[in-house]
């Protein structure tokens, strides 16, 4: 039966507690427990009667209303049925419950995809866990198994989980009344206290109403009701302080509808009222700082399993024990198990066409790696259908292609851990208005704003004549000064462009005075460094619409200038905002690609080869650069090569002809990390849900990656260490992709209050005004102050 979900391992738990617990129990209890389960029976045997076909099948008026629109729904187990929680309600968790969560997202061709989580709390019983995962499986049936499934355990909730609940979680104690007796506070007249900890995921739980609960380096709530009492430890940071205020309004607003007082107060300054609870402050012990958090190094290690039943028993054998592994891999008529234990994830991937023995056994099979591994308990697993695979699931793959990338189906489903961008096509007439097409497209502006360039030599800078602007050479470095002006705000762009066969001493000395140049300009620029062949598209948007050159060679301090070859080959690849690039790589057939185009200059005659896939702006942005060549060409179409063609390049050779990702946002949507390696370890923390500005801590160093550049973010109160390992962190964060990611993506420094629309694009609902006035204070404004 579990071909349909990984609930059924649950399930299979529930029934084994089952048998051996049921000597424990009283006569009474014990028919109880009968009648439990053979309630238990029914359903399964229901579902059965559905999976093989016949008509009887579970049905739950509940279903009806699941995922008809975009958004959010909650079900809570009580008394072995499901029951609708209240939309005001929505985050806050009983740890005696169980939970079923859903996020309905419509996919840009119409169609709808889920995510669906049950979510088990501490104390829930073994019944309501078993009820939870049963109707995970029959919503799943329901929705004709296009759901992607989760198991949630308290406290270790995955970031698709908890990216529904930005202003935090609630972890409530007590729960309803079920198989076991559980306590039900009194919303009205209620007396607890909330432990708020977290800075990324924010978890408020509920803690026992003294002061041996508290502590000086956290933030407490106590809820009298009428009065909502937010406590700050001396120690406790801004940032931990305003998501304590979230919770605190949230309480005021949701669950009081407004109709109660939410006071703020700081350790020493305790009200008469929280004294009168608690008693005398006595001292407090320091906040320690429990959270668990996992090497990034472990992000790379994952092996793939394939289940198999091609022999007519079941096996599970190992695929690849090092990624990144091959799409091809994956087969629909298998089912394949992800194993990355080690980071605290396990996928579990169910082809099409898999046999349901083999099914059944992969969704088992990752319960068994978890406890053969020795992996936590509470180790996260994601269950997969062909064709819904999310992003964190595709980043242990090398260069992903989704069907509809090569066949025009549509766009693929994103995962609601990453955020949600809404795709825009590229116009440069209304770029400045668009801070969400300037993100998607990395472009501030058109590329005609005022720009310096110099290019390296020795230990200095030297101007580049206005007149070669656009022209680089592969054996140098050049800095790149770029002024422009979005929304009404001027700033400047720092690029600093390292050629691929330039000098270390060349490399050392563009980062050191591009450092000195942002120091003369009062530190606000932006600093992008660019390594050849992966110039950003509004770099290459900066040269009158003339394709960005580059040259083999270079300027010798010995020797001057480096003599161009005879025979020389250019390709030019048009960039997503449609301009291009012309590198010239060695005249050999094997460097053509069936996507670009290219141009071949010899003394006697040059010829312009176009790809079959290659695009309209790729055959202009030769014809530009045959001008800048000053040469005529013979334009000939890719298998329709004349020999002499051949001749030049040395004969004819295999070259690429595969299609090139077109639309990398779909497989690679942007993150938002917290990155650290103070302790010796290099930490990375996701930030769960869709960007904002209030995730940018101002105490904090922090990156965006967008795949083709990864943003450092540096917030003005970051602390000294952490900006002098900003880039550090960067390529640390690159190097430890699971994917084997490109080192040479370019990374761009940006200062807090010096934003450029490439980097705030990204966010919802960007205000430029934000830091004016403190985000906590602007969180306080409305409450009372002790």
């Amino acid at each position: 039966l579990t071909n349909h979900s990984p609930a059924f391992a649950e399930i299979a738990i529930v029934f084994g507690r089952k048998g051996a617990d049921r000597s424990t129990h009283s006569s009474r209890q014990a028919s109880q427990v009968q009648l439990r389960h053979f309630a238990f029976c029914q359903l399964l045997i229901c579902i059965a009667c559905g999976f093989w076909g016949i008509s009887t099948m579970v049905y739950h008026p509940e279903f009806e209303n699941a995922g008809k629109e975009t958004g959010l729904q909650i079900w809570r187990v009580e008394k072995l049925d499901l029951v609708a929680v209240p939309k005001n309600l929505y985050g806050d968790f009983f740890v005696g419950d169980a939970y079923l969560v859903m996020r309905t997202i419509q996919q840009r061709s119409g169609k709808f995809q889920y995510d669906l989580h049950f979510w088990l709390g501490d104390s829930c019983s073994q019944d309501e866990k078993g009820a939870a995962a049963i109707f995970t499986v029959q919503m799943d049936d329901y929705l004709d198994g296009i759901p992607v499934q989760y198991r949630e355990v308290q406290g270790h909730e995955s970031n698709v989980f908890l990216g529904n609940f930005k202003q935090g979680l609630k972890y409530k104690a007590g729960g309803v009344a079920s198989g076991f007796s559980h306590v039900v506070p009194n919303e009205v007249t209620v007396q607890r206290c909330l432990h708020v900890k977290g800075r990324r995921t924010v978890r408020a739980i509920e803690v026992p109403l003294a002061w041996d609960s508290f502590n000086t380096g956290d933030c407490f709530i106590v809820d009298l009701g009428d009065e909502v009492l937010q406590w700050c430890g001396s120690k406790c940071n801004r940032f931990e302080r305003l998501k304590a205020t979230y919770i605190a309004k949230g309480i005021r607003d949701n669950e009081r509808s407004g109709r109660a007082r939410v006071r703020v107060m700081e350790e020493g300054r305790e009200s008469e009222r929280l004294l009168e609870v608690l008693g005398p402050k006595p001292d407090l012990p320091e906040g320690s700082d429990d959270a668990i958090k996992a090497d990034a190094s472990n992000r790379k290690l994952a092996k793939l399993y394939k289940v198999s039943n091609a022999s007519g028993e079941i096996s599970i054998s190992l695929v690849s024990a090092e990624n990144p592994f091959k799409q091809g891999t994956l087969q629909s008529e298998d089912c394949f198990i992800l194993d990355n234990g080690s980071n605290g994830m396990i996928f579990v991937w169910k082809g099409k066409q898999a046999d349901p023995e083999e099914r059944k056994v992969a969704l088992k099979g990752a319960e068994d790696f978890i406890s053969k591994m020795g992996y936590p308990q509470h180790t996260q697993v994601q269950i997969l259908p062909e064709s819904g695979e999310t992003p964190l699931f595709k980043q242990y793959f090398k260069n992903w292609v989704d069907l509809y990338q090569t066949q025009g189906m549509g766009t693929c489903y994103i995962s609601g851990q990453i955020a949600k961008i809404e795709k825009v096509p590229f116009d440069v007439g209304t770029l400045h208005e668009s801070p969400a097409m300037a993100a998607q497209y990395g472009m501030v502006d058109d590329g005609s704003g005022e720009k310096t360039i110099w290019r390296i030599e020795g230990s200095d800078k030297v101007l580049v004549d206005p007149g070669t602007h656009g022209q680089f050479y592969g054996g140098d470095c050049y800095i790149i000064l770029y002024a422009y002006t979005f929304s009404g705000r001027s700033g400047h762009i720092i690029y600093f462009w390292q050629g691929s066969d330039s000098s270390q001493d060349e490399i050392g000395a563009s980062a050191i005075l591009t450092a000195q140049l942002d120091e003369d300009l009062g530190g606000g620029p932006v600093q992008v460094r660019v390594i050849q062949g992966k110039e950003p598209a509004h770099l290459m948007s900066m040269f009158g619409g003339q394709p960005l050159v580059v040259y083999q060679g270079g300027s010798s301090r010995d020797g001057g200038q480096s003599t161009p070859a005879d025979n020389r080959l250019f390709q030019v690849r048009a960039s997503s905002s449609g301009s291009t690039r012309a590198v010239e790589v060695d005249a050999t057939a094997s460097n053509l690609n069936a996507n670009d185009v290219f141009v071949l200059k010899t003394p006697d005659s040059s010829y312009l080869w176009v790809g079959q896939e290659a695009s309209d702006p790729e055959r202009q942005g030769a014809q530009q650069l045959l001008d800048i060549l000053g040469v005529g060409a013979t334009e000939v179409g890719e298998g329709s090569e004349p020999d002499d063609f051949w001749n030049i390049l040395g004969g004819k050779a295999e070259y690429r002809t595969s299609l090139r990702l077109k639309n990398k946002m779909d497989v690679h949507p942007p993150r938002l990390f917290a990155c650290s390696n103070k302790t010796g370890r290099f930490i990375i923390e996701e930030v769960p849900g869709e960007q904002t500005q209030d995730d940018l801590a101002t105490d904090d160093v922090m990156l965006l990656d967008t795949w083709d550049q990864v943003f450092v973010w540096i917030g003005k109160d970051a602390q000294e260490e952490e900006k002098s390992e900003a880039s550090a962190s960067a390529t640390m964060y690159i190097e430890s992709d699971p994917s084997n990611r490109d080192r040479r993506t370019p990374i761009v420094v940006v200062k807090q209050g010096f934003e450029p629309p490439s980097f705030s694009g990204w966010f919802l609902a960007w205000d430029n005004d934000y830091w004016s006035v403190d985000p906590l204070q602007r969180a306080m404004a409305d409450l009372e102050m002790e």
